[in-house]
């Protein structure tokens, strides 16, 4: 059993209860604790996660949002740095899923944040739990 923190950027309540409740229920289901933790944007994710692990608190980690694209450039930028902020956690060795919907349109959001549909944010969490057995195997 390991701790896990979700951090979410919540924007979209509806969506990020969808992805929160997938996250949670793929962790449980595994026997994991989980604790969640809000953070004002997808931007900040990678800075929480960091922190987060610093405090030898959790071992592995979901991040969940939801950037749906607008008229300016700040789609790309929102979502471009959260995931490579991520990534760059993830190759120093953090057990994170990425459950960061970057989407044109909210009717994509909603079919991806379903845990009846798509279920991405499950799909995080099973992400998240993999790396951290990697993690775990090769220390």
């Amino acid at each position: 059993m390991a701790n896990f923190l979700i951090i979410e950027a919540r924007f979209y309540n509806h969506l990020n209860d969808m992805l929160i409740e997938g996250a949670r229920a793929a962790l449980k289901a595994a026997g994991h604790k989980v604790e969640g933790m809000t953070v004002p944007g997808a931007l900040e994710i990678p800075g929480a996660i960091a922190l987060a692990e610093a405090s030898g608190q959790y071992e592995g980690f979901v991040a969940i949002g939801v950037v749906i694209r607008g008229e300016t450039y700040h789609f790309e930028i929102v979502a471009g740095e959260s995931a490579r902020g991520i990534m760059a956690l993830t190759m120093d060795g953090f057990a994170i899923g990425n459950g960061i919907l970057t989407v044109e349109n909210e009717q994509q959001a909603l079919v991806r944040a379903d845990p009846k549909q798509k279920n991405k944010g499950g799909e995080a969490a099973e992400a998240a739990m993999v790396l951290l057995a990697l993690k775990e195997k090769f220390a």
